[in-house]
């Protein structure tokens, strides 16, 4: 639940910090006192779309902060997210801020860690649920209607989505291979050709640079074979070759060697030297043998690499790129011609349909189970919200072709009376009717969320007389499992609350400034007789007040308003 939040220049409010308590508190408060601007902070710590206009005038910045109670469904993402130790006790508070200054920049965080406004957003989902008072033109939008029926029936409609676009991407490349076969036969069929001169040269992946290698050897070969006869020559096939200079050296020294120690390592040298001048003799007499000249090798190399420069200049491609482009080629070609294999493609079509069919099946079973209850829930709210007789229905009607959604479209339908047809919620022509409707809806749905806030802003407009008195019931019975914040101007609504807080604003310093204070006692009684009264609070007022006051709170709770419903589901906001 939210324990307590903070405003700092936001608006027309300079400092505000309000604890708030479980159960049902009410938000009253005379006509532009500003009871929604804490329903328009708490929806910018949540992560929604705010802007330069909500810095108080003259200030550099605003500053909202939200501390709730952490609710177990959020601790996993908390700790994913680095906002918490998943380990941790129960007890932990959350506590969310937000930013925004005179040019718009916005700031957040999370338990004290800098955090992007869609992790403030994904973490309010787990928060607060908040019904404005328009909340009835969401109730015309199919889409709305089909999320708060699926949130009703507890779908999951990502598996028929993932279904759809399956069969959707099939189809599309179907359609494509149909309308492109002719194209693409003919660029198969030069894939072909271009493979098939590739594949008489066969690259080796390697051979370019040991054809260059191999042919630059053997095109220099005469000379290599002079160069090594002539370095023969000198190491030891000479008179005078150095192989015999350094056997002259070593037998000179050689018999001195116990008469002075010292030459010991220049001997040692010689020998080392000799021994490398003999193993350098052997590998050039091993060049010789093998280094004869072979023009017909050096032909054939000459012709393997005319036919690589040849392809490489029919297909301007650097010519040790030709193997790479080779394999490319064959995995073009085999993509085509799984393109051109209408057959195949086909059989995908029929597969990724029949997916999607089951899928959609299972998923229009569970909604028409849970049509009839939704309607019988939000008609059993209807007769305690003066409605008595009217009916509520969710109507299920097929569509043409297969959507993302399913095969359906739900509409919401209303009968405001006994006796008459239901009509399209958005046909429905009394602005209060549509009030209670929503508010009907609202907290047949509600009742069914895991969110531990409800905030009702002005829901209950266009309402008054006993309907206000059953209003007031449903909030405060609403209260007893939930934490229920409601923005009112009824003084039936507010008498029902287990806590009030009363809004108003005061010139100061040549400036508006607004404020919230919690009442309780004789504070409470002339909060109501002012509403009731709408104005100064008089004697038959402040009477009115009281007697509403003890009738409120002694009433028994509102019998349920949802047969048939099934808890434990996270609703679809309306």
């Amino acid at each position: 639940m939210l324990k307590r939040i903070a405003l700092r220049d936001f608006v027309i409010v300079p400092a505000l910090e309000l604890d708030l308590q479980a159960g049902f508190t009410a938000l009253t408060g005379e006509t532009g006192a500003g009871k929604s601007i804490l329903v328009d902070a708490l929806q910018l710590a949540l992560g929604h779309r705010g802007d330069a206009g909500v810095v108080r005038e003259g200030a550099t910045r605003a500053e909202i902060s939200a501390e709730f109670d952490t609710p177990a469904s959020l601790r996993p993402w908390l700790a994913d997210a680095g906002f918490a130790d998943e380990e941790d006790g129960g007890d932990d508070p959350l506590l969310l801020r937000r930013t925004l200054d005179a040019q718009g920049k916005s700031r957040a965080w999370i338990n004290g860690s800098p955090a992007t406004i869609g992790q403030l957003r994904e973490a309010g989902e787990h928060l607060v649920d908040i019904h404005g008072q328009h909340a009835w033109q969401s109730l015309t939008r199919p889409d709305a209607v089909r999320g708060l029926l699926d949130g009703y029936a507890g779908l999951d409609t990502a598996p028929l989505a993932a279904a759809w676009s399956a069969w959707r991407s099939a189809s599309e490349q179907l359609a494509d291979a149909r309308s492109r076969q002719a194209d693409l036969e003919r660029e198969r069929e030069r894939l072909q050709w271009q493979i098939a001169e590739l594949d008489k040269l066969a690259p080796g992946a390697d051979e370019w640079p040991e054809l260059n290698a191999e042919h630059h050897r053997l095109s220099h070969a005469q000379a290599i074979i002079d160069a090594v006869q002539a370095a023969l020559a000198a190491i030891s096939e000479d008179d005078d070759s150095a192989d015999a200079r350094s056997a002259q050296a070593i037998g000179a020294l050689e018999g001195v060697l116990d008469h002075d120690p010292a030459l010991r390592d220049p001997f040692e040298v010689l020998k080392s030297a000799q021994a490398q001048l003999q193993d350098a003799a052997h590998t050039l007499h091993a060049t010789l043998r093998h280094g004869e000249l072979d023009p017909e090798r050096l032909q054939a190399l000459d012709e393997r690499l005319a036919a690589w420069m040849g392809l490489a200049r029919r297909f301007r491609r650097p010519a040790e790129e030709l193997p790479a482009l080779r394999a490319a080629w064959r995995d073009e070609l085999t993509r085509l011609d799984a393109a051109t294999d209408l057959d195949a493609l086909e059989a995908r079509v029929q597969t990724t349909r029949q997916a999607y069919d089951t899928a959609a099946q299972a998923v229009s079973s569970q909604r028409k189970a849970a049509a009839p209850r939704l309607a019988a829930s939000v008609t059993a709210a209807m007769q305690q919200l003066g409605m008595a007789g009217g009916r509520f229905e969710v109507a299920l009607e097929p569509v043409a072709e297969p959507q993302r959604h399913g095969r359906e479209a739900a509409e919401f339908r209303v009968a405001g009376h006994a006796g008459s047809t239901p009509r399209a919620l958005a046909k429905v022509a009394s602005g209060g009717e549509l009030s209670r409707i929503a508010l009907a809806i609202a907290v047949t749905t509600s009742e069914l969320g895991e969110t531990g806030t409800l905030i009702f802003d002005e829901i209950d407009a266009g309402v008054g007389g006993s309907v206000a008195d059953a209003v007031g019931q449903l909030m405060r019975r609403l209260g007893r499992d939930r934490q229920v914040l409601c923005v009112t101007h009824l003084p039936q609504v507010a008498a029902c609350a287990d806590h009030h807080c009363v809004v108003s604003k005061a010139a100061q310093g040549g400036s508006t400034r607004s404020q919230v204070d919690p009442v309780t006692g004789e504070a409470r009684v002339q909060e109501i007789a002012r509403m009731l009264g709408g104005g100064a609070a008089g004697g038959t007022s402040l009477a009115h007040a009281q007697a509403l006051l003890a009738t409120a709170t002694s009433a028994p709770p509102a019998p349920p308003a949802t047969p048939g419903g099934r808890g434990g589901r996270k609703r679809q906001r309306a």
